[in-house]
């Protein structure tokens, strides 16, 4: 293993955060937010993009209290590669609340699937920044290989991709067989050179096909334009499919986990000023998707 890597910056106090301006519905759900350990536990990948952060499960079941959440979703981050199991542990302290989507190597059995799935595991996130130099149809094919793992346990993909290669990618994507739901809004940024045609194609991807976007990670987009930019994206989205929307708070926000989470739910009541679709984005559709 690479050298242990410091705790990040300190996470944000929860007392601290602001409070919803919304009233969220029952059943209320974080898609997308992860959970580390210690590394003597947990061992991280050879290679880490980040240092260790600070996102232990007691912190974070203090801001669901604070924030009105009820239900999350544990994401398996690359800080751990395909080794699940902080996931698996926090998986059974969260018990019924949770579920979790981890990340697999292709080899991986079918038995191992089958405790995942009793476990809460209910999807495969496949790291496509990982294998963004490689042809399209490599990565095409890759797709349809972990559609079929998940369509046999009624999972579904989730997909952490770079905006370029999600635009490459949409051509073949409607003929996916199972569901899949793609990160951060499609992390289309004008700086990678993805033009609002891109974004619009995107869109009658998620209209027509079993995709679903999540509303995640704002501040990924918003880097160097700010929040602003993000509205009439996040907008959009909504707009053109809002039984196909989840919403997720990318906590404990890498690399800044002094971020108000609280601020970033609120964002969504400006995304959504409807609360029945608002309770649609937050509660319906992933109780749907996560099998709650």
């Amino acid at each position: 293993m690479a050298e242990t890597p410091l705790i990040s910056t300190p996470m944000r106090d929860h007392t601290t955060l602001a409070r919803p301006a919304f009233d969220l519905p029952a059943h209320a759900c974080d898609a997308h937010m992860h959970v580390f350990g210690p590394l003597e536990q947990y061992p991280c990948v050879a290679h880490p993009h980040y240092t260790l952060p600070d996102g232990k499960l007691e912190y974070y079941r203090k801001l669901m209290d604070t924030l009105s959440l009820e239900r999350f979703v544990i994401v398996q981050p690359s800080f751990y590669g395909t080794d699940n199991r902080c996931l698996l542990d926090a998986l059974r302290v969260a018990g019924p609340t949770a579920r979790g989507v981890a990340m697999i190597d292709e080899d991986t059995d079918d038995a191992t699937l089958t405790r995942f799935h009793d476990a809460g595991v209910r999807a495969l996130r496949l790291d496509l920044f990982a294998r963004s130099a490689e042809p399209t149809d490599a990565i095409r094919a890759y797709i349809g290989r972990m559609a079929k793992r998940c369509a046999a346990l009624g999972w579904h993909l989730q997909f952490y991709a770079p905006g370029w290669v999600v635009r490459n990618l949409i051509p073949f994507l409607g003929d996916v067989e199972t569901d899949f739901v793609i990160d951060h809004m499609g992390y289309m940024l004008e700086e990678d050179g993805l033009t609002p045609a891109d974004f619009d194609r995107l869109l009658t991807l998620l209209k027509n096909a079993r995709c679903w976007l999540k509303l995640s990670a704002p501040y990924r987009i918003a880097k160097h334009r700010g929040y602003d930019a993000v509205e009439p994206m996040a907008r959009a989205i909504v707009d053109a499919a809002p039984h196909k929307v989840i919403w997720g708070s990318d906590w404990p926000h890498i690399p800044d986990s002094t971020r108000d989470t609280g601020e970033l739910l609120n964002l969504l009541g400006t995304w959504a000023a409807d609360p029945a679709v608002r309770r649609a984005i937050l509660a319906d559709n992933p109780a749907r998707l996560f099998d709650y």
